[in-house]
């Protein structure tokens, strides 16, 4: 009859410890605290392009021009950018096209599900 004893207030004891508090049971946990911004997310698609262009190239970003910016969704993995001999997922993935302009030539950056803008030197869509 001990043993009884001590099993149930142990299996009180944990019930009360796994209960809810809140009883919001469900609803999602808010932080207040704010998170660090990293200059990714600071900063969208295009701008990371311009800025990614403009160091290749060794220029002010203020000499990227926009030509056109779109968002798409990219048949499959390889964001319109295939290269030869790898293979992709079979999946739509949404993203952006983002054409841009230094010293009368044309750049093409892709981006598409986590992928940030990339240089798409032989775009296929």
């Amino acid at each position: 009859m001990r043993r009884f004893g001590v099993v149930a207030v142990v299996v009180a004891a944990l019930l009360v410890a796994c209960g809810n508090e809140s009883g919001a049971e469900g609803q999602p946990t808010v932080n207040s605290r704010p998170l660090p911004e990293t200059p990714a997310a600071a900063s969208g698609p295009v701008e990371q392009a311009k800025a990614d262009l403009a160091k290749r190239l060794g220029v002010e970003a203020a000499q990227v021009t926009v030509v056109s910016s779109s968002e798409v969704t990219w048949p499959d993995g390889s964001l319109g950018c295939p290269e030869p001999g790898m293979n992709y997922t079979q999946a739509l993935v949404p993203g952006s096209r983002i054409i841009l302009e230094a010293a009368g030539k044309q750049y093409h950056y892709h981006s598409g599900g986590t992928r940030p803008p990339f240089l798409c030197t032989n775009p296929q869509r």
